[in-house]
């Protein structure tokens, strides 16, 4: 049986997402991990690595000297990257995930590459519970309150598919649910006017990094009769809770379950 340092797979990973190199450690990799994003932040022993960039600003050449042998990367915004490596001879393994399924069919994938499909299928499982919990939980609930999700603020951009996932498995219904099936973030532009006119009972924001200026929401022109500002509901996500497709949208579902009972309540 293959064991995690088997020699039959990869030894010397980098990862550049905080995803990948999140993935990786979790499932018992981390030792094989030498090289990883300035984003990675889970687990505490993942910044403790080579930095070989940002999300899109890598320097092959980094890459390269650490003498990879699997990269592991995220989406068609790494293309141009993925494509420098593949043409160095270095074996990459991209995933493209949108949707919270793709999340979880994404780590197996992963896990079966590393030799750890066990610890994959193990984690997939514990999600698959902790879901099904908090749907059950929510399912007595008489009616969804209304959710806003702000991932940039100029222009508005709405919540990616998994977001939009998220928040209905807490409990909730996304306002802007019909844009979810778009991968880019351009098709996901709303208008000021818009989100006031659909009147969300609870903005949820998280802007890619940048912290997040409640006064700022709360005092657009034309969302003071907003209900969820109003009510004083806008509520920060932190980013590696809600914007990386790995094992910590669980943390986010939490959170957002967390803040949708809170107003069930109220």
């Amino acid at each position: 049986m293959y064991g995690k340092t088997a020699v039959d797979f990869p030894q010397r990973i980098v990862c550049l997402t905080a995803e990948t190199a999140e993935i990786a450690c979790t499932l018992g990799a981390g030792d094989r991990v030498i090289g990883v994003p300035g984003t990675a932040r889970r687990p505490e022993a993942a910044r403790e690595k080579a930095r070989v960039g940002g999300f899109t600003t890598f320097r092959t050449d980094k890459i390269l000297a650490l003498e990879p042998d699997l990269v592991l990367a995220f989406s068609d915004l790494q293309a141009d990257v993925v494509h420098e490596l593949i043409a160095a001879g270095v074996t990459v393994l991209c995933t493209n995930q949108r949707s919270f399924d793709d999340v979880l069919r994404a780590i197996l994938l992963i896990g079966g590459a590393l030799g750890l499909e066990p610890a994959a299928r193990a984690l997939v499982d514990d999600v698959r519970d902790e879901v099904k919990q908090i749907r059950e939980y929510s399912a007595g609930w008489p009616d969804r309150p209304r959710v806003y999700f702000e991932e940039w603020m100029d222009p508005l951009i709405v919540g990616i598919r998994w977001v939009s996932e998220l928040i209905e498995l807490a409990g909730g219904h996304d306002v802007f649910a019909e844009l979810r099936q778009h991968g880019g973030a351009r098709e996901r532009v709303v208008t000021p006017d818009e989100v006031a006119r659909r009147d969300p009972q609870i903005i949820l924001a998280s802007w890619c990094g940048k912290p997040v200026d409640r006064a700022a929401v709360a005092a657009r022109p034309g969302w003071s009769s907003v209900s969820a500002v109003s009510a004083g509901q806008i509520h920060e996500i932190p980013g590696e809770d809600v914007l990386v497709p790995g094992p910590s949208l669980v943390h986010g579902l939490r959170r957002i379950h967390e803040i949708i009972q809170t107003f069930q309540a109220a």
